[in-house]
């Protein structure tokens, strides 16, 4: 009965003494000072007595609180833990040891910080640094990106970027653009989805790029033992009329033209073939950019049954395996119409440009010249002669060429016209009244503008011209010079034209 009874918690001050000697004084005793309970036995006492001897000797964590309700991670830190060391101890004493745990708590706590730097391991102190100077994107796209534009709050790109950019900006400015004052003409087009105006200037662009990989070689009748230029005009000038009796779009017959030269630039063919590559290009063109493409039955009764239909099946195959079926050629008609558009869209000078641009067809020595040169080139020379003003900035832009790029080109052009008429159905072609006889009205005004340099039948049969002077000279020789005509200074190198076929007037005097 007496094991049921309550029991009676010992005091405060007990359980605190009782801590040094008991690591379970803070548990429920059944005594208070030693005596025993009344429900105790002398058995029970002893052992509890000889317990707390054995006890005794044991050392008191210095952690333990004794019965100190413990605070939520309070006592995890050394300050606790020394406090605790010195608050327990004798009454008269707790005074003086508070205060050595307020004098000595800060230093100990301060241990770690306060070590010598001698201690620690050695750090680079620009490791950070370097990281955080190192941008994160390509040096070039730094350097391309506009003031203003920045958006990293790192000062390590921007201080990089702002010197490079400054002294790029300083190039810039310090050249003057050749098109300076152009006017934007594709911004009126924004709205008509089949101008492209979003993405014209990249079209052109990548068409620039693939006339110079699709031009033939100037000089590839070195290697043709049974050829010669004369030969390769009269195939082109059969073509010409050829294509215009199939009524064809013009983009077919200067793709013909050019799988001709291409091919011949490869390949050492025969007199006999000529014709059979002739005809044969015109097949693969006329297949490549025509909605209805003539049958093979037409070509043959074109070529007068010279050829039969396998021969010209097998020649096609042929041609393209060494062409390598690239027929990616950028037609002269494609910069024309892009010109025009800076020209207002003149119906006259634009037909008088394609009399001109067409002569890169007949005459070899524009073989070297890419044909937006040659379009720009025949745009120039159609404005000469209609008188419709200078080259003008916004002309400059939408051809990419100056005035003193093509003039080498024009020269060549305005030679061909002061000549004889050379090709009959290229001529004949142009005098119609559907091209406005375009062919007539450029020679009558050539030979009103420049009488000195006309070249005559008799010149043609001697081989040589007479100037005013009664000097003669050869027929190869350039004979106006359209650099001293528009004041600008004839470069030492053309920059796309072929010297060797074409003397100039200014080398040939000295």
């Amino acid at each position: 009965m007496s094991s049921n009874l309550p029991v009676r918690r010992a005091p405060l001050r007990a359980r605190n003494a009782a801590s040094k000697t008991d690591e379970n004084a803070h548990a429920y005793r059944p005594a208070r000072s030693g005596a025993p309970h009344a429900g105790a036995s002398k058995d029970a006492l002893a052992n509890d007595k000889s317990l707390s001897g054995a006890e005794s000797t044991r050392p008191s964590a210095p952690g333990v609180l004794g019965t100190r309700k413990r605070a939520a991670l309070g006592d995890l830190t050394n300050a606790n833990r020394v406090r605790s060391t010195h608050l327990v101890g004798k009454p008269d004493e707790k005074k003086a040891d508070a205060k050595d745990t307020k004098v000595h708590s800060r230093p100990r706590l301060a241990v770690p910080a306060a070590r010598p730097a001698s201690h620690l391991p050695a750090r680079p102190p620009t490791v950070r640094r370097t990281l955080r100077a190192k941008p994160d994107v390509p040096e070039a796209m730094a350097i391309d990106t506009p003031r203003g534009t920045q958006t990293s709050a790192e000062p390590g790109p921007a201080e990089h970027a702002e010197p490079r950019e400054a002294k790029r900006v300083k190039v810039v400015e310090s050249t003057v653009p050749k098109d300076a004052g152009w006017e934007d003409l594709d911004k009126d087009d924004m709205d008509d989805p089949l101008m492209v105006s979003e993405y014209v200037e990249e079209v052109f662009a990548y068409m620039r790029e693939v006339e110079l990989r699709c031009m033939p070689n100037g000089e590839y009748m070195h290697m043709q033992r049974d050829l010669n230029w004369h030969l390769r005009g009269v195939l082109a000038d059969w073509l010409i009329e050829t294509h215009n009796k199939f009524r064809l779009l013009p983009e077919t017959l200067f793709l013909a033209l050019n799988i001709v030269d291409r091919f011949l630039s490869l390949r050492t063919i025969s007199l006999s073939k000529l014709q059979l590559v002739g005809v044969t290009s015109l097949f693969i063109a006329a297949k490549y950019e025509e909605v209805l493409c003539p049958s093979i039955q037409n070509f043959l009764y074109i070529a007068d049954g010279g050829y039969t239909d396998e021969e010209i099946l097998r020649a096609e195959r042929y041609m393209l395996k060494v062409l390598s079926f690239d027929l990616s050629y950028a037609s002269p008609m494609n910069f024309l119409r892009r010109i025009s558009k800076a020209d207002n869209y003149d119906i006259q000078t634009r037909t008088v440009a394609k009399y001109f641009m067409e002569i890169a067809l007949v005459d070899y020595r524009l073989l070297d010249h890419p044909p937006s040169l040659c379009a720009a080139a025949a745009v120039w020379m159609a404005r000469e002669v209609l008188e419709r003003g200078e080259w003008t900035p916004t002309l400059v832009h939408y051809s990419t060429y100056a005035e003193s790029e093509l003039l080498g080109t024009a020269e060549i052009m305005l030679d061909y016209i002061l000549r004889p008429p050379a090709h009959r159905h290229f001529y004949k072609k142009y005098s119609s009244k559907k091209f406005m006889r375009a062919s007539a009205y450029v020679m009558e005004w050539a030979k009103s503008s420049f009488p000195n340099a006309v070249v005559t039948e008799n010149d043609v049969a001697l081989g040589k011209w007479t100037d005013e002077c009664g000097e003669k000279h050869s027929l190869d020789m350039l004979r106006v010079d359209l650099y001293e005509r528009h004041g600008h200074p004839r470069p030492a190198v053309l920059p796309l034209g072929s010297v060797s076929r074409s003397v100039s007037p200014a080398s040939d005097a000295a």
